[in-house]
């Protein structure tokens, strides 16, 4: 059985433009202008077999950041049927499920509840992850309080310490400090050599290089590339000398 499989998916964005000031004060007051429609993933269709690790290319607004949200299930398709089987960790925007009035011990257990995690098995490895996010005696401090790097920190160490079967990794390395970031690396390494299946979405080769066999390539919204990590550079250079869209 496959980890993810995407079938002819689409997502469409509705960008619509607000009206100024100066349009309500002239005389267009109720009246709308016209929205468009963005074809952000277009008809894209892959499969992910379980243990892969692979690397998610493209430039500025090619639609890989929104493909993992798709699969995160954040954002659901406009059509196409997109399926994953396994418990799914998202690393995209680290800590924004935190609730900021509970402490981070407290905000352990609830990110654990809704990666769909036991909270025995919270109890049972509750010191490890306080361990990996170095959060010391702030661990029991609310977490509006914390700074947009220590919330990333407890993220990533409740993520990558719930026995996740998919990994989903949007740029979350360019957070923290030097350390940090060495960390987050080893502990991909981990669930890598686990055979956890790994989906990498990074602007840096060779990074990408490191980690996975193999890329996909999204240029404005379409697949252009699926093949070995050895063979990407030149797809991946022709999609980013491409024109910056909106992703």
């Amino acid at each position: 059985m496959e980890a993810i499989s995407f079938n002819h998916v689409n997502k469409k964005f509705r960008v619509g433009h607000s009206r100024s000031i100066k349009d309500s004060l002239y005389g267009s007051v109720g009246k709308r202008k016209k929205s468009n429609l963005l074809l952000a993933v277009n008809d894209v269709t892959f499969s992910i077999n379980h243990g892969e690790a692979v690397a998610l290319l493209g430039h500025n607004g090619s639609g890989k950041s929104t493909a993992l949200k798709l699969l995160a299930r954040t954002i659901v398709p406009t059509s196409g049927q997109l399926v994953t089987n396994g418990r799914v960790a998202p690393l995209l925007e680290l800590g924004a499920g935190f609730h900021p009035d509970l402490t981070g011990r407290e905000n352990i257990f609830l990110n654990g509840a809704i990666l769909g995690v036991r909270r025995a098995y919270i109890r049972e490895h509750i010191n490890e992850i306080i361990d990996f996010s170095e959060l010391g005696e702030f661990i029991d401090s609310p977490v509006k309080f914390y700074s947009s790097g220590m919330s990333a920190r407890l993220g990533f160490a409740v993520a990558v310490h719930v026995e996740p079967e998919i990994v989903l990794i949007d740029e979350v390395l360019a957070v923290g400090d030097a350390d940090f970031q060495k960390r987050c690396l080893d502990r991909m390494a981990i669930l890598r050599d686990e055979g956890r299946t790994l989906i990498l979405v990074t602007h840096s080769l060779p990074q990408a290089q490191e980690f996975c066999t193999r890329a996909l390539v999204l240029d404005h919204g379409t697949l252009t590339f699926d093949g070995p990590i050895n063979q990407v550079h030149q797809a991946y250079s022709s999609s980013t000398r491409s024109h910056v869209g909106t992703e």
